[in-house]
């Protein structure tokens, strides 16, 4: 008898593995939906499903709907790393700020970065309309800023502000995240944090202009963004999933990097076929070719490797600049554990984390 399995037994023999996105499928994805439309991981025996927040369970946090996450009844508030925490992912996306985040915050577990998506590290800024007249970070003092309502994000937005000669005061408005880009091209906001490898690239396509203040220009020694996260525990029980996944993860995004054409066409029709999410063509092509240098390391063509150096000189930043506190941000803020992102901009953010506990946040011992 012939010893080959149907695709349909060989899925049901295969390891499950649940992705979590930062986002709804974009450019900074490229790889993972290259693997899933190349068969990459169904070669490497892994089943592997893709969530993104465009999907139903990210209802409540993401999508419009419920702006008061702590409000007595709330629905709960998911994002990607609190369904890896709970065991309903194996990896999710972060920024780096969201990875010490994780690693210093008491009764969580200290999720680690065990993957770059990008060797980039300054593709993400601070953007205004060019209309607004907004042409420094300095200018945004007394302007309003649409934020995401990360622990460090509000702080470092105004570092950053304080870089460039400004007092850093600003307001901070928290529309529903998936809206947030349409309140600075709507005029509700005067700023945001975007992506310019998807962002950037819609505004141009839409003929919107933009004044870009790219992180690591403002002083900030900014970490890997995004990063690919996982539980420690989970990854010492599951190792060979996890090296399997990473691999195969790779080689999607070094196709990505030789092949933005198809990469950005395979984003598309997945996005598609899985989530029902609807991607312009032109967009996918555009960040696909912006990204397509900025996948791999240009000397070793590997994905995914991160350098220690440079996440000790992030989280020495954050310390030194009074960012690493125990106070978690609400907006309920009980005054002790839990503030308002107005108090941790005004320095009311509890207690300093001594620069020696915090642990390692990262490792590249599963990747290939």
């Amino acid at each position: 008898p012939s010893s080959k399995r149907t695709p349909t037994i060989a899925r049901a023999m295969s390891t499950k593995i649940t992705v979590a996105l930062d986002w709804t499928p974009n450019g900074n994805h490229l790889g993972f939906f290259v693997a899933k439309d190349k068969g990459l991981y169904d070669a490497a025996g892994l089943d592997v499903k893709i969530v993104s927040p465009a999907d139903a369970e990210y209802n409540g946090s993401y999508n419009p709907g419920d702006r008061d996450q702590d409000a007595p009844g709330a629905p709960k508030y998911v994002t990607p790393c609190s369904k890896v925490a709970e065991g309903s992912a194996h990896f999710a996306m972060n920024s780096p700020e969201g990875v010490v985040g994780w690693n210093t915050a008491p009764g969580r577990p200290q999720l680690k970065a065990v993957a770059a998506l990008l060797r980039d590290r300054n593709s993400s800024a601070i953007v205004a309309l060019k209309s607004s007249g907004i042409n420094s970070m300095k200018d945004l003092d007394g302007k309003r800023y649409a934020s995401y309502a990360a622990r460090f994000e509000g702080r470092i937005v105004q570092r950053m502000i304080q870089h460039a000669g400004g007092a850093g005061d600003y307001v901070e408005d928290t529309p529903p995240m998936l809206g947030i880009w349409n309140t600075l091209l709507e005029g509700d906001a005067d700023a945001t944090w975007v992506f310019m490898q998807w962002e950037g690239v819609e505004a141009k396509l839409k003929g919107v202009e933009l004044n870009a203040f790219p992180v690591c220009d403002f002083g900030v020694p900014y970490a890997y963004a995004p990063c690919l996260c996982a539980h420690p525990e989970w990854l010492v029980a599951n190792a060979s999933a996890a090296k399997a996944f990473l691999k195969a993860t790779a080689e999607g995004y070094a196709v990505a990097s030789a092949d933005p054409a198809y990469a950005a066409d395979a984003l598309v029709r997945i996005a598609k076929r899985d989530h029902s999410f609807d991607i312009d063509p032109a967009l996918a092509k555009g960040s696909a070719e912006f990204l397509a240098d900025k996948f791999l390391d240009p000397d070793t063509k590997r994905w995914g490797r991160m350098d220690g150096a440079v996440w000790s000189e992030y989280v020495n930043w954050l310390w030194e600049s009074g960012l690493l506190t125990t106070g978690m941000q609400s907006r309920h803020p009980d005054g002790g554990r839990t503030f308002s992102l107005d108090d941790l901009r005004a320095g009311n953010a509890g207690e300093r984390i001594a620069l020696e506990s915090v642990p390692v946040v990262f490792t590249n011992d599963y990747l290939p």
